[in-house]
């Protein structure tokens, strides 16, 4: 069998290219060329772009005040179509644009067919895409300040709670799990900050670019960008129908976000592990084993942690497409939008399932606090003593206190477990008083310089917060 007999090329010319074809495309660059089973999505603000353009025209007198309310008229009856979904989406017709034409020239006639007056596909889409994008950041930063609120909620009764805090996930010094909490806190605002970036540079309008030139009709872009609430125009139609940096500029604080949902996911799984048991996530957010019946295990933190690569893949995916592209449109830039998708729809789901793990999330306090006494976590309040009360320089204080760890660690005992006399021993001026600096609850409460995890800093961290995210 023939490919042509294969493929069955349609006989038919397609309404967008008019009579410059005369046959249909063959079924597999239909397959290829067409957008419709992802750009569907559009609809609402494609739908929108559209009504703002018909009501332009009209002020403009390029077309008439009766095509005007057909035209409206008739892409509300769509809009209702497509929403309680009745509406046929038609591979044939390529795109969500075409779509909505081929069902509005059905429903009114003749004015449909005058829609596209001043304008091309390539504004259009343009438009669409930043419409949604510019959606999805601001859904974005209310979820991300949802989780904020989860945090801070979480962290207000563990402002003192003891826990060991790391580096190389190794024991380092004694902090509260408060203070921990309240780090992804301030991590997730300069997240929500970079989407709010994204979008004060996003919001500036296509519609009007037409093709790539303008147009020679005399359009009034002001309007149409403040009906669909941008800022402005934008100020080259070459640039408007080409840029992605909108969404390449959403992924990127896209995939930062993702990075910082990852690490605390991370800590998630190594908390409820045997091993650490430090925290307890709900049934809601575990499951269970098909063999092992004890098992617990952190999936939703875990898939959380993975869809991060989702997410990063999904700004490669994009920056790929578009690092070779001339001006103007091409239709690479067909490719756009799969990646953006998907990527805001992990991220959507992913805050959401972390918001909901740390809000029903356990702590297991005394597990915590005999944890942070483990691995000599005061040894730097130790040679902090040694500096400020005898004057002994930093460099030779670290030494004295390393010489003291390991007298301590080869007798199988803390810091505080020795005596004056084992101090003295090493170091001659240590007197009793070091023994008032090396408990643990000592040792944070020191940390009162700004941003430390002293509680009392804590608190007011949290109150801060509280009073911020209303």
């Amino acid at each position: 069998m023939t490919r042509m007999a294969d493929n069955k090329k349609s006989q038919k010319g397609n309404k967008m290219w008019g009579g410059r074809f005369a046959a249909g495309p063959d079924a597999i660059m239909e397959a290829i060329n067409a957008s419709i089973d992802f750009d569907k999505r559009f609809y609402a603000e494609d739908i929108a772009g559209s009504k703002a353009h018909a009501e332009m025209l009209g002020a403009q007198g390029i077309i008439s005040a009766d095509d005007v309310k057909a035209l409206l008229t008739g892409l509300d009856q769509v809009l209702g179509e497509i929403e309680s979904g009745t509406f046929a989406f038609s591979r044939t017709l390529e795109d969500i644009h075409m779509n909505v034409e081929a069902r509005l020239a059905e429903l009114i006639g003749e004015p449909a067919g005058r829609l596209h007056t001043a304008r091309s596909r390539n504004d259009q889409v343009a438009t669409d895409f930043k419409l949604w994008v510019r959606g999805e950041l601001d859904r974005t930063m209310e979820a991300l300040a949802d989780l904020q609120r989860a945090l801070v909620v979480k962290a207000e009764p563990h402002a003192a709670t003891l826990m060991p805090g790391f580096t190389h996930l190794q024991t380092a010094q004694p902090v509260t799990f408060g203070h921990h909490l309240m780090a992804y806190t301030e991590m997730f605002e300069r997240d929500r900050t970079r989407f709010g970036d994204a979008r004060a540079r996003l919001n500036e309008s296509p519609l009007g670019a037409a093709a790539l030139a303008g147009t020679s009709f005399a359009i009034d872009r002001d309007m149409t960008a403040k009906a669909l609430g941008f800022d402005r125009p934008s100020a080259n139609s070459l640039d408007a129908v080409s840029d992605r940096d909108f969404a390449l500029e959403a992924l990127s604080a896209a995939s930062i976000t993702a990075i910082h949902l990852s690490r605390l996911a991370e800590e998630l799984v190594i908390w409820c592990s045997a091993q650490f048991n430090f925290v307890r996530l709900s049934d809601g957010f575990s499951t269970g084993s098909s063999i092992m019946p004890q098992k617990r295990n952190p999936d939703a933190a875990e898939l959380v942690r993975a869809k991060t690569g989702r997410i990063i893949g999904a700004a490669t995916s994009l920056q790929i497409v578009m690092k070779g592209l001339p001006l103007a449109y091409s239709k690479d830039m067909q490719e756009d939008k799969e990646p953006v998708f998907e990527a805001f729809d992990a991220l959507a789901l992913t805050l959401a399932a972390m918001t909901g793990m740390i809000t029903d999330l356990t702590v297991n306090e005394d597990t915590m606090r005999a944890a942070a006494g483990h691995g000599f976590s005061n040894a730097t309040d130790l040679a902090d003593w040694l500096v400020r009360a005898k004057g002994i320089a930093f460099r030779r204080a670290h030494h004295i206190t390393g010489a003291l760890v390991a007298v301590a660690e080869a007798r199988g005992i803390t810091l505080e477990e020795l005596t004056l006399e084992d101090m003295q021993g090493v170091e001659p001026q240590i007197t009793k008083d070091v023994f008032g600096v090396l408990g643990l609850e000592n040792s944070v409460e020191s940390r009162k310089s700004f941003g430390g995890t002293a509680p009392d800093n804590v608190s007011q961290a949290i109150a801060r917060w509280k009073e911020r995210l209303k």
